[in-house]
């Protein structure tokens, strides 16, 4: 892991990250080694919440692919782990308003079910995938938990139980958060470019 760990700084980083990715980025907001020690403590306090007991895992795809799995790779307990594609940015830099269930929700009935994304930004996602699973699937037991949350105001009362980083209201992108698809395999999270996301 070190070699990403000063990996802007790296004569070599054109060749490891197109350089054009360099230049959409206005800063590095959250560097890989604070990122992987804020996940030490994340999976501590989860681990020691459900110790003891089966926790299904629902990753919401793709943004948090590499979150998830950094995390639970952390986590020392009986996993059930289920990918799941909700989406409500459809490619642009703000929510459409509208979630989109690409596939049915799987059978949870009386499980402990945790929650993962990549960011808590208006909540809408999230509020309406745990109004649904309440709805739906009677589980257990329902948590959230996120790497970024965003310092905005909410329509929506919604919030996460576990909460790697707090931020601005930034636009971000890397491990795992994209813009139009792209960016996600950044080592770090940094602030696209406003002229960028204007795109």
């Amino acid at each position: 892991m070190e070699k990403y760990f000063s990996l802007w700084s790296n004569p070599r980083f054109s060749e490891i990250i197109p350089h054009v990715m360099q230049q959409d980025l206005s800063k590095i907001l959250i560097n890989t080694t604070t990122i992987f020690a804020r996940l030490d403590e994340l999976a501590t306090e989860i681990t020691e919440f459900y110790k003891g007991q089966e926790l299904t895992v629902l990753c919401l795809m793709s943004g948090s692919l590499m979150f998830g799995a950094d995390l639970l790779r952390r986590i020392p307990l009986p996993l059930r782990i289920i990918c799941l594609s909700v989406s409500s940015y459809h490619g642009g830099t703000s929510t459409t308003g509208q979630v989109t269930f690409h596939q049915a929700l799987p059978d949870l009935d009386g499980r402990h079910v945790l929650i993962i994304d990549d960011i808590l930004d208006t909540g809408l996602t999230l509020t309406t995938l745990r109004e649904k699973l309440l709805a739906e699937c009677k589980p257990l037991s329902t948590k959230v938990c996120v790497l970024l949350r965003k310092d905005i105001g909410r329509e929506r009362s919604t919030d996460a139980e576990y909460v790697g980083f707090d931020i601005a209201n930034e636009f971000v992108v890397g491990y795992g958060l994209d813009f139009q698809e792209k960016y996600r395999n950044l080592p770090f999270i940094g602030v696209l470019r406003g002229e960028v996301a204007a795109l």
